[in-house]
């Protein structure tokens, strides 16, 4: 039996971020220069504990990617306070002065990545992004008709009260993201990966939840995308 080609990649895509194809090519490189140096059969290899992959080699390839100036988009608020050398700083929501008006002639602040498909919902926006505002809610109860807006997608931080939401817009992650699956659990309509332009917390909102769910797996199409709008 001929051995492996370990350099090759198998995937039949390309990878659908430079990260991850960044991780592939070096743990292909450093398995195929452990196996070259064994001088052991790739059935003899496999089975070698010495071998194996340490935490040690996992966080030197970490350590090669944030060495060329790449920072990792903080998925839960704990990493950015833990480790804000490795991650980018969360950007706020911006104002460009560019919003164009949907057709009912409402301003539209933002669009995201529709988790389920629902009706649209209109309601407050809040933003909920510290512990302070978490545990104030928590207190003395979510106020009725919160779209809660979001910078943690991996939903630790607003667990707590995510069944007080009417809505979410999450300005990171992605629909398969925790808060994701959890808004989803929970039957609490919520864009994922959302671009705001505009928004101001206790601003009034329409939200497109009417759209399909997006597609995790298909390329981004800005028509598909579900639009935040402002009510007057």
């Amino acid at each position: 039996m001929s051995e492996p080609n370990i350099l090759a990649d198998k995937w039949g895509k390309p990878a659908m971020s430079e990260v991850l194809e960044f991780y592939h090519s070096s743990i292909r490189k450093l398995v195929a220069e452990r196996f070259a140096a064994s001088g052991k059969t790739w059935q003899e290899a496999v089975q070698d504990p010495a071998l194996e992959l340490t935490r040690a080699d996992f966080e030197k390839i970490e350590a090669d990617l944030l060495a060329t100036g790449y920072r990792f988009t903080m998925s839960a608020q704990v990493s950015i306070e833990e480790e804000p050398e490795k991650y980018q700083p969360i950007a706020g929501v911006g104002n460009s002065g560019n919003q164009v008006s949907d057709e009912n002639g409402r301003l539209v602040v933002g669009t995201g990545d529709n988790v389920f498909q629902a009706t649209d919902l209109e309601g407050t926006a809040r933003f909920v992004g510290t512990v302070e505002v978490v545990m104030d809610m928590l207190m003395n109860g979510v106020p009725e008709g919160t779209i809660a807006v979001i910078d943690d997608s991996g939903g630790t931080l607003t667990a707590p009260i995510l069944e007080g939401f009417a809505g979410v817009v999450c300005m990171g992650g992605t629909i398969r993201s925790h808060l994701g699956i959890l808004t989803r659990e929970y039957d609490i309509p919520c864009l994922m990966a959302a671009e705001l332009d505009g928004l101001v917390d206790g601003d009034r909102i329409v939200v497109e939840y009417s759209k399909p769910a997006t597609d995790a797996y298909a390329e981004r199409d800005e028509s598909l995308r579900a639009r935040i709008a402002k009510v007057s």
